[in-house]
């Protein structure tokens, strides 16, 4: 069944991009008070709803960090657990709207929609510190850190999605590329969200899709790929296959289609907030809905699945 995205979600994701990459802006260690003030934000953002927030902190060079977590229980498998992260960090001389306010907007959102959708799992939404360069891949990466304590507890995580860019939206023809061989094989308009992860964490891939095609009717394509394939590894979903757990990157394709990506010009008027609104709403409901067992293929593929 399809559910109509709930009223003023545009209008809030509008507000958090705003905040985040309009009054705070750039965000690193390399400008210490805004990235904190980053994290009081989503801090009071959920404590605001009501969610118990935990953070996971920790320094890079001096500079105090933390993974920001909430945790919404399980109403059927509370002992298995679903990640939904996003990072809160930009790169330098960037205020980040796509990336990565977009996310970080959607998690904080999906947050709030899952106190009335009760997930089947136990769905853990977590603010990332530190994925961009330089700490992209290494010790200090929040991610990175969060997904080796969650080994060490063992944790069991189901699958980890990282919502990397969610706000890009182009309707032209020409306006989406690709990896080399891709393009023959998906639409030219970067009109769709993209869902992709590693040839390991396939089925949970189709598990996520089916769960979302069957919540939304935003226009999706999925593919699971060698981790080697350009824009396959970018982003925190990289931590976790590390620790092998399996994760998804949800994502507009990032440099694939937006041009502002990784400059100046990425900015909160670039974004579709409605159609981030369809896509936050349509997460949040593939996310509670998802059942025990992974999905059989036949939708997914239907979707554009190729392995």
């Amino acid at each position: 069944m399809l559910i109509a995205h709930a009223p003023g979600l545009a209008a809030a994701l509008e507000r958090h991009v705003k905040v985040l990459a309009g009054e705070i802006g750039e965000r690193n260690v390399f400008r210490p008070d805004a990235l904190h003030a980053a994290a009081d934000y989503i801090d009071q953002e959920w404590a605001r709803r009501g969610c118990a927030v935990r953070r996971q902190d920790y320094q890079v060079r001096g500079i105090p960090c933390a993974n920001i977590e909430v945790a919404l229980a399980g109403c059927v498998q509370p002992d298995e657990i679903i990640v939904l992260g996003a990072h809160y960090d930009t790169v330098r001389n960037s205020p980040g709207a796509d990336d990565n306010a977009s996310g970080v907007a959607a998690l904080l959102e999906i947050a709030g929609l899952l106190q009335v959708l009760p997930p089947r799992h136990t769905v853990r939404c977590v603010a990332f510190v530190n994925e961009e360069a330089p700490f992209f891949f290494g010790g200090d990466m929040g991610s990175l850190r969060y997904a080796r304590a969650a080994r060490l507890c063992g944790d069991r995580i189901r699958v980890m999605l990282s919502l990397e860019m969610l706000g890009y939206y182009r309707d032209e023809s020409g306006t989406q590329s690709y990896p080399p061989l891709l393009r023959y094989f998906y639409p030219a308009r970067g009109n769709f969200i993209a869902f992709v992860s590693n040839l390991r964490s396939r089925r949970r891939l189709r598990w996520v899709v089916n769960a979302f095609q069957i919540s939304s009717d935003f226009p999706l394509e999925a593919a699971a790929l060698p981790w080697w394939v350009p824009g396959v590894a970018l982003s925190d979903h990289v931590s976790f296959w590390r620790q092998g757990y399996p994760a998804v990157m949800v994502t507009d394709t990032a440099y694939l289609r937006n041009p502002y990506y990784h400059t100046a010009h990425d900015v909160p008027t670039t974004l579709d907030y409605g159609r981030m609104a369809a896509v936050t709403h349509g997460l949040a409901v593939c996310v509670a809905s998802l059942g025990p067992g992974d999905a059989s293929p036949g939708k997914a593929e239907a979707a554009g699945l190729h392995q």
